[in-house]
């Protein structure tokens, strides 16, 4: 068979359902036997930077493998942002880009660059197949990387002189990652450790929800009864009311939740990439950690570990959850559950909607969470909003509230959104972004017009980079560059078949989303001017 046949097969052996990209001469042989599949579906896109935020969120949300395609030089360059931000959130992606013939690769050429060489940085493994006979081997290989511990991304180069060869071979039989566990003796010393303690502090992070060891924590948390911090990615794995619940930590500034740290006399870290907040900005006192996690712990001055069990989460909170283990209640100082709550504006339960109230980010976000239930996914575009959601909502659901908080890329909350549809596609998608953001990829929305997908897009529109602009008062007290102007996003989201709505007062904004939610099969925009 031809070698690209064999590479769809490959992608069919995994499970692939869709392959989000834009093809190119270099590729023509890889669409061609993509079309001739009735498992995969090729999803033609307007950019490749959306083609790979598509394929990370698609495969946050079914922990299967998001596969994303482009064409040799500016198109594989043009994938390059969206797959270091999948690569560190650790997101399962696989992405395909087609490359020269070998013949022309030795020598100045049309469109040549070395792609293997400049994704390496950006990816967990970066490969150029060499010989069409070793597609399966470097396709079963792809997922296998991708999959592992920590998920990341791997790029697969195929040259246009190899994409017809005629090659007769099959793929391989797919097998499951294996797990492990940590030793006895070392579960044993972590339950001395924590018995020493008289205040431990329980950090979770994204890696809890990427092992669906959600549970499992929850029912650790209801032994120890100890209060609970979440990363950024890792919000609503406790529930908002759940008196252990402290909310989110990570922030540059007015992180209210740092004076509870420093209370406590053992951090125990299930789960948490330091690639979302550095220990230095958390652990400012050095205290000891209890390290629980796929993988060993990082070396880190403000990270001095005292226990480490390294293995599969789920299977290792359930070895400690079978141990004999005094509980641990404890409550910081003063009432500092109630300044999170008041500081992050969490609890506005009696929030006015009738009155002139502001339409600032915060109301917003309490008008969308109290309009969400545990099937509402949430994305989360890059700004000054993404630091108010992080404060602010509380999700229903674990995993179901996308934020880029590894490589933090601008215009992921579209093209997301139909990632987030397609893995979800009986369940309602909201995307949150700026109107910086939104501009940057919002040619998508004929993508998902073609597609017949049906979710909401708020635009947060205040024409500026309002983070930029905050950061450059507090540093040289002015600010420049970060402002520009606006289309009409009513008129843009008409042009693309798209409702467009401009609500004015905070009610008018409530019932706008809610009559969007109730109609299926349609995108809603609405313009929600700050």
């Amino acid at each position: 068979m031809k070698a690209t046949d064999l590479l769809v097969q490959c992608l069919e052996n995994e499970g692939v359902e869709y392959v989000f990209g834009i093809m190119g001469k270099e590729t023509l042989d890889l669409i061609d036997s993509l079309s001739k599949s009735k498992q995969i579906q090729f999803v033609n896109v307007r950019h490749e930077q959306g083609a790979a935020f598509m394929a990370d969120v698609y495969g946050r949300l079914t922990k299967k493998v998001g596969v994303c395609l482009a064409t040799l030089g500016p198109g594989a360059t043009n994938l390059l942002t969206g797959i270091a931000s999948a690569n560190l959130d650790h997101s399962p992606v696989v992405a395909i880009t087609g490359q020269a013939g070998l013949e022309r690769q030795h020598q100045e050429s049309h469109q040549y660059l070395d792609i293997v060489k400049i994704f390496e940085p950006a990816t967990k493994w970066s490969v150029q197949i060499k010989d069409s006979q070793t597609i399966a081997k470097i396709i079963r290989e792809a997922f296998r990387v991708a999959q592992m511990e920590k998920p990341g991304v791997v790029l697969i180069e195929l040259p246009e002189n190899l994409a017809s060869q005629m090659i007769p071979t099959k793929p391989l039989v797919v097998t499951p990652i294996p797990k492990s566990t940590p030793i006895s003796q070392a579960i044993e010393d972590a339950r001395t450790l924590i018995g020493h303690s008289q205040r431990p502090l329980i950090i979770v992070g994204n890696g809890v929800i990427r092992q669906e060891a959600e549970a499992e924590l929850c029912t650790f948390v209801e032994n120890l009864k100890s209060p609970v911090i979440h990363s950024f990615m890792a919000k609503g794995i406790l529930p908002k009311n759940d008196p252990l619940n402290y909310f989110t930590f990570g922030f540059k500034k007015n992180d209210e939740v740092l004076p509870m740290i420093g209370q406590s006399d053992l951090l125990i870290v299930v789960g948490f990439d330091f690639v979302e907040s550095a220990p230095k900005d958390w652990n400012k006192k050095m205290l000891p950690v209890l390290h629980i996690d796929p993988l060993p712990a990082e070396i880190d001055e403000h990270y001095p570990v005292k226990g480490e069990l390294v293995g599969d989460l789920k299977e290792t909170l359930q070895a400690l959850n079978k141990l004999d283990m005094h509980s641990k209640p404890w409550a910081p100082m003063g009432n500092l559950k109630e300044q999170i709550r008041t500081a992050y504006q969490i609890d506005q339960d009696n929030l006015d909607l009738k009155g002139n109230q502001l339409r600032t980010t915060e109301n917003i976000l309490t008008v969308v969470e109290k309009n969400s239930t545990e099937k509402t996914t949430i994305i989360s575009d890059v700004g000054a909003h993404k630091m108010s959601i992080a404060r602010t909502y509380q999700p229903v659901k674990a995993g179901r509230l996308i934020i880029s908080n590894g490589l933090a890329s601008m215009g992921i909350a579209i093209p997301g959104s139909i990632g987030a549809k397609l893995a979800c596609p009986d369940e309602p998608v909201i995307c949150i972004t700026g109107d910086g953001g939104a501009l940057m990829n919002i040619s998508e929305l004929e993508t998902a017009q073609r597609l017949g997908l049906s979710f909401i897009v708020i635009v947060l529109n205040n024409g500026s980079l309002k983070l930029e602009e905050q950061m450059m008062v507090e540093k040289f007290g002015h600010s420049y560059g970060a402002s520009f102007g606006n289309p009409d996003f009513v008129q843009l989201a008409e042009s693309f078949g798209v409702k467009g709505v401009r609500p004015t007062q905070l009610d008018e904004f409530e019932q706008v989303l809610k009559d969007a939610l109730s109609r299926d099969g349609e995108i809603t925009l609405i313009d929600v001017q700050m």
